[in-house]
């Protein structure tokens, strides 16, 4: 009869935390690992975009695709981005593939820049997996009007 102890309703509703643990399933729970392990995810382009001296600078990293699937096109302020990244087949008989995190397909990229950019001045590179493009503003072009109001 030692082990008998007086119940205190009290002292266990002090205890009871319906959604205590709730914080921490939302936290846990993400689309990612869903993603990944069901359907491939699509390749995106990073960049950075900067400004210095009457041109942008832009860096945009293409890691794995080849400098013939790259593509840039220039209409004015807006720039667009592509580029196709190929997935290898190279299968050897006996090998399987545990866990494949790298994506393939087809990624773009469409951003508007504040002034026009000079077409004829425009200078492409592609090193180490990073494209480099240095656009030119171009001379003469306003990139703000002032409206007057009747």
């Amino acid at each position: 009869m030692a082990n008998i102890s007086r119940f205190d309703p009290f002292r266990e509703l002090a205890r009871f935390e319906p959604l205590g643990d709730m914080d921490d399933w939302f936290r846990k729970m993400t689309l990612r690992p869903l993603l990944r392990e069901g359907m491939e995810i699509e390749p995106q382009i990073k960049m950075d975009v900067k400004e210095a001296d009457g041109k942008y600078l832009i860096n945009a990293e293409m890691p794995g695709v080849k400098k013939d699937d790259i593509h840039v096109t220039i209409e004015g302020n807006r720039v667009s981005t592509s580029a196709e990244v190929k997935k290898e087949k190279e299968e050897r008989e006996g090998a399987r593939v545990i866990r494949s995190e790298r994506s393939y397909g087809m990624a773009s990229r469409v951003f508007t820049l504040a002034d026009e950019v000079d077409q004829s001045q425009v200078l492409a590179k592609y090193n180490n997996g990073v494209l480099e493009l240095m656009l030119p503003k171009k001379v003469g072009a306003s990139s703000r009007k002032e409206i007057p109001i009747s």
